[in-house]
């Protein structure tokens, strides 16, 4: 069937900001906010609280006549999963009256578009320009090539917005994209985030990014989409790389490395993947075209058997956190966690003849172990999983040590490696005051920046290292194997501070409002 559109594009600027709010002054104080990002804005009147808001904004839009913005109205009903109660005609209403607002396009549900007399919504004097679109909240149906009302013209572009609920369900998302250019290609969920990210690159008519409030799952921020992962720029010749972790959300990982990419000046971004099935993603690895992997809990030991190189000392650890694939298709494995916990230690105390307890059993807990066994640290491991800690401890010619008896232990470092603590589940700690006979608590955790484990151990007068310094020394040796460069760690360390500073202060006047 031959595509309605045959001059190029059907947007100027295929970055679209969404805007959510429930009053017509937040949207329009987002609108201008918006516009120094893109020109392509996405108006979501069934967010408005009421037909008085809605009434409000677009009065107001009409007055100032933004001529340089192709503005795009949305008033989607609860049918379609938006938040418009009312029938087709209510929602006509409101796309006839942004029409009249100077809204140049419209979102139309192929729902309404059913309920419409001869499913034609042309003879409705709603934006001239419509985006037809197709919705499924649950799962990937089975791609359409068209929808069939193109043949009668009654779309200047298609949207196919369903949820990923694997990466080869958003690998068939992006197919769509390569092979329309009036197809707005939207893989939903968490899952799908790596491939939303790309859908530009992969020719889709618009990508979506809210300003503030998400309106689908697997959103980023418009900032983030146009100045950290600079999605909205990238081509063929952008080099791609992932970090892999379930659950994934938390990871600071792309802030760091896009924020290196950035300062360093180099075409390049790091994409989150929630994985759940491993040996699935290294089936999409050349589909997504990933030059390189951080690899993250759960996977750092399981990925060792689809490598076909490994570095010794992470095939000693058992454990790998970064993967490099070669341009034949390798995959070589690295651990930089080893040296993380080393430089996160330097100047704190001497390693040689202390006496250390590795809480955890997991890839991060084997790569602390190693590093301190063959610092010379008498290393004693006590883990929820018994078997897992005695395996390890033959390993890496450490000890076990039963819960039981830590409590009338003593340590100069006690090292948690599990994730017990972590955001959003903080204000849990791994350990109680009582088990703390040390001079020092490392927090292998660094979200949050002071995990409850780190505060009662500080209340106790006991020296406190936070997760974030491995982090960070983990993170750049990273950076380094992917990029073959000495990484920006100044412009990498700020940034990252800044987020967690930035977080500990809305969750402390959070509290406040809570008292």
């Amino acid at each position: 069937m031959p595509a309605i559109l045959t001059r190029g594009l059907p947007f100027a600027n295929r970055l679209c900001a969404v805007i959510a709010t429930p009053s017509a002054r937040q949207a329009l104080a987002q609108l201008r906010q918006a516009l120094h990002y893109t020109t392509t804005v996405e108006l979501r009147l069934d967010w408005l609280k009421s037909d008085r808001e809605r009434s409000s904004l677009l009065r107001s839009l009409k007055q100032r006549r933004l001529r340089d913005a192709t503005l795009l109205a949305t008033c989607r009903r609860t049918l379609g999963g938006g938040r418009l109660h009312g029938g087709a005609e209510a929602e006509l209403y409101w796309l006839t009256q942004a029409r009249e607002a100077g809204c140049q396009w419209c979102d139309l549900e192929v729902e309404t578009l059913r309920e419409l007399p001869e499913r034609s919504a042309r003879a409705f004097p709603i934006p001239e320009k419509i985006l037809l679109s197709a919705h499924d909240f649950k799962r990937t149906p089975p791609m359409p090539k068209r929808l069939a009302h193109a043949k009668r013209g009654e779309a200047d572009a298609f949207k196919i917005a369903v949820q990923a609920r694997t990466l080869t369900d958003s690998l068939r998302v992006l197919q769509l994209a390569r092979e329309s250019r009036d197809v707005v290609a939207v893989p939903m969920g968490e899952v799908g985030l790596p491939a939303r990210l790309l859908a530009l690159r992969e020719g889709s008519a618009l990508a979506y990014a809210p300003l503030a409030a998400t309106t689908a799952p697997g959103q980023v921020s418009l900032h983030d989409f146009k100045k950290l992962f600079r999605a909205d720029a990238a081509t063929r010749k952008t080099v791609i790389y992932g970090v892999i972790g379930n659950p994934i959300a938390h990871s600071l990982s792309p802030l760091l490395h896009n924020t290196g990419y950035v300062a360093a000046q180099r075409d390049a971004m790091l994409l989150p993947f929630l994985v759940e099935n491993l040996s699935e993603f290294v089936r999409t690895i050349p589909e997504f075209g990933l030059r390189g992997i951080s690899v993250t809990i759960p996977h750092k030991q399981s990925f060792l058997k689809y490598l076909d190189d490994c570095q010794p000392m992470a095939a000693r650890i058992g454990a790998v956190n970064t993967v490099v694939v070669a341009r034949n298709g390798k995959l070589r494995g690295s651990n930089t966690d080893y040296l993380g916990v080393l430089r996160a230690l330097e100047g704190k105390l001497k390693l040689c003849g202390a006496r250390a307890l590795i809480f955890g059993a997991g890839g991060s807990a084997r790569a602390a172990a190693f590093a301190l066994v063959n610092a010379g640290a008498e290393v004693l491991i006590s883990a929820r999983r018994e078997a897992a800690a005695r395996e390890l401890a033959r390993a890496c010619g450490a000890q076990v040590i039963a819960r039981r008896h830590v409590e009338s232990a003593c340590f100069e470092l006690i090292v948690n490696t599990t994730p017990v603590g972590m955001h959003p589940h903080e204000g849990v700690s791994p350990l109680s005051v009582k088990e703390l006979n040390t001079a020092w608590v490392m927090d292998l955790i660094y979200r949050p920046l002071q995990t409850e484990l780190l505060r009662i151990a500080k209340k106790k007068g006991i020296g406190v290292i936070s997760g974030l310094e491995m982090f960070l020394a983990q993170g750049f040796a990273q950076w380094e194997l992917f990029m073959a460069q000495p990484a920006p760690e100044l412009a990498m360390r700020r940034a990252v501070l800044k987020k967690l500073r930035s977080e500990e202060s809305f969750g402390s006047h959070a509290k406040k409002r809570q008292r």
